[in-house]
């Protein structure tokens, strides 16, 4: 079998059907290494937790060769296939994944790496291309943008001003959290602006305002 039908194979015939040999396995975990990459790069520049965590980065590029060559050694004898899925059963992960994302490109990574040991690489780049293309225009776009939380420390109890001043230079606007003693006061307010800047400006303005402080949130605020 030449190059060209290999790689005819590895991207769209699958290799149920066909001999497993030494090209065919590096053509596949080539293959395979190739969009794990991509994925490695994808999470790199669209990762917005507060510490980069360059070791599950890595793993997935990991992850999806070694899935890559289970699905391709189970294709190749039966017996094998029955003792990998006997030692996989036995196998608990306890590793807790806390952001939802970081479980969408682990599940990516698994699924790219079973596609490409079926043998269906072009389908594992098509739906990686549209993974990438769905994942910028949410992330980017006006649904994707989270809100941010305004903290007003105040000298006083001044929350009809601060709420005046949010109003004006807010699309939406929540309260999340009072505090109140008998020498000061402290808001948390949940606010959608296009003006980060002239809202601060205009809250701190106020007189007794004494520290204002405007923060990115990721949407897990309770009340």
């Amino acid at each position: 079998m030449g190059l060209r039908e290999l790689l005819e194979k590895a991207l769209l015939e699958g290799y149920a059907t066909s001999e497993i040999n030494i090209r065919t396995m590096f053509v596949c975990i080539g293959l395979t290494s190739a969009v794990a990459l991509y994925i490695f790069l994808v999470y790199r520049l669209m990762n917005r937790n507060t510490f980069y965590n360059r070791n599950f980065n890595i793993s997935l590029v990991e992850l999806a060769v070694i899935t890559s060559a289970i699905i391709l050694t189970i294709q190749s004898n039966i017996v094998v296939s029955l003792g990998m899925v006997g030692a996989l059963s036995i196998v608990r992960f306890r590793t807790a994944i806390k952001d939802p994302m970081d479980l969408v490109f682990l599940f990516w990574s698994i699924s790219a790496g079973i596609i490409c040991g079926a043998g269906y690489a072009m389908i594992a780049v098509i739906a990686s291309a549209a993974l990438t293309i769905l994942l910028v225009l949410i992330s980017f776009g006006k649904a994707g943008k989270g809100s941010q939380v305004l903290v007003v420390d105040a000298g006083d109890y001044i929350e009809e001003e601060i709420l005046g001043a949010v109003k004006a230079n807010c699309v939406t606007w929540k309260v999340r959290a009072r505090n109140v003693s008998a020498a000061d006061m402290n808001l948390a307010i949940e606010v959608r602006t296009k003006e980060p800047q002239k809202l601060v400006r205009a809250v701190m303005g106020i007189e007794k305002v004494t520290n204002v402080s405007l923060l990115e949130h990721d949407g897990e605020i309770t009340a």
